[in-house]
């Protein structure tokens, strides 16, 4: 069994008021060592068998289709095992 990890970001030119809210909280905190915050998302899949070439294929194309929005979001797979 493989464990897949998908993580969906908001593309760079896309607003993300949830981080900004964050990252607000975190100044009133007084965490100043924090100069930004990005908010995403983070998917664990476990993929049956050994991951190969066309499991890697399906994982990505699952990503895509459902995951994430290729509009506003990227993806980023790993295989983690």
């Amino acid at each position: 069994m493989a464990r897949v990890v998908v993580d969906v970001m908001l593309k760079p030119e896309i607003l993300d008021p949830q981080g900004k809210a964050v990252h607000g909280a975190l100044d009133r905190l007084g965490f100043e060592l924090v100069t930004d915050v990005r908010q995403g998302k983070r998917f664990e899949l476990e993929v049956d068998g050994e991951m190969d070439d066309e499991k890697l294929a399906d994982v990505n194309k699952l990503a895509e289709t459902l995951l994430s929005n290729p509009v506003i979001e990227t993806y980023a797979v790993t295989v983690a095992s």
